[in-house]
């Protein structure tokens, strides 16, 4: 039997999110197979995709020992320490990039890199950020390498010593079933779709700034922004700047609200100018949204044919690709059944089926 152990850092971090969501896909899928199985490193999370997942001291007994984030931390990294001394598994897979464990581990590391943004784009970041570091100590340390692109593969091997042996590329993917969707309250008419986090390199301004030129012809139309947390101070002052923050919605939504709003926008923009893969661009395609790429990084690779892009620097290019596809019915249907057709070329079955032959490979 295949023993893979998974660590709860991601889960510790993450209520929501996209790497937590493709661990919980790998479980998953172990689950309908008979020679692998996995073990769970963790106590205890609040992370929605494990909810159903067994956790020790989940009981409401043990509120007191994690009255803090700082106190669930410190107790999941001791399980997981505790699991790793155990030797009691084939492959250890960490679900993020802190070394806490490499002291401990006796067996196959295999890590999954979602993408290289912090090293292709070091500007954005505090020079204090220990994460480029961690993850160049693991590449080097690791078995074996998940680069979720084959962009993000270059950009391992540009910003790496990693031999290109040790890398292989698995594409996320998507569960095809049907999706189910709830109602969300307040949804206005028309409206753009931005989702996910709005700093930096995420290219919130320049979305706001092609919204608001866009407005002065379209008055009704509105651009809500999904996830990302609640809109911070910098984020409202620019809103409010441009005259344009009651023309704004932002939501924390559930998957199945995340659905609606993909459902009914009248595109999704990504002007993202760096990404490793793209997962919300899947989701868009299944809920049969347009949608709108920056010509950056990855994109292209995923997407393909299926999507419309636009100069990931330039305000005038995004303008011009929104109110084209807004002003257009007939292109909007056309790009949306070129994203459901497009979305069945990432089966998430594919994903974990591969990703469990890695396993099974480097034992």
């Amino acid at each position: 039997m295949v023993k893979i152990l998974y660590d709860h850092q991601i889960f510790t971090e993450q209520t929501y999110g996209g790497i937590s969501r493709y661990f919980k896909y790998l479980m998953n899928g172990i689950k309908k197979t008979e020679e692998v199985e996995y073990k769970l490193g963790l106590l205890r999370s609040n992370n929605y995709y494990i909810r159903d997942e067994q956790q020790p001291l989940s009981s409401s007994l043990f509120n007191p020992l994690f009255k803090t984030q700082e106190k669930l931390l410190k107790r999941n990294n001791s399980y997981s320490k505790y699991l790793l001394k155990k030797n009691d598994f084939s492959v250890f897979h960490p679900t993020y990039f802190n070394p806490y464990f490499l002291k401990y581990l006796k067996k196959p590391l295999v890590i999954t890199v979602h993408d290289m943004t912090y090293e292709a784009l070091p500007q954005f970041f505090p020079s204090s950020d220990p994460l480029p570091f961690y993850k160049r100590i693991l590449m080097e340390k690791a078995n074996k390498i998940i680069a979720i692109s084959e962009t993000t593969k270059t950009d391992i091997l540009k910003y790496s010593n990693v031999n290109v042996d040790k890398i292989e590329v698995i594409h996320h993917g998507i569960d095809l079933a049907e999706p189910v969707y709830a109602p969300v309250e307040g949804l206005p008419e028309q409206y753009i779709l931005f989702v996910g986090a709005r700093w930096s390199y995420k290219n919130f301004h320049l979305t706001v700034e092609a919204f608001k030129k866009l407005t002065q012809k379209y008055p009704g139309l509105r651009l809500v922004f999904a996830g990302g947390g609640a809109l911070s101070y910098g984020d409202s002052e620019f809103l409010i700047r441009n005259n344009i923050l009651e023309k704004t919605i932002q939501l924390s939504v559930s998957d199945d609200q995340l659905n609606t709003l993909y459902k009914n926008a009248l595109c999704f923009v990504y002007p993202s100018l760096y990404e490793g893969f793209g997962l919300p661009i899947l989701e868009a395609f299944k809920n049969n949204c347009p949608v709108l790429l920056s010509n950056c990084s990855c994109f292209e690779e995923i997407a393909g044919n299926a999507a419309q892009y636009f100069d990931g620097q330039s305000l005038q290019s995004l303008t011009e690709k929104l109110e084209t596809i807004i002003s257009s019915p007939s292109l909007r249907r056309e790009m949306g059944n070129a994203g459901q057709k497009k979305s069945l070329e990432y089966p998430i079955d594919k994903c974990v089926s591969k990703t469990i032959e890695l396993y099974k490979k480097i034992i």
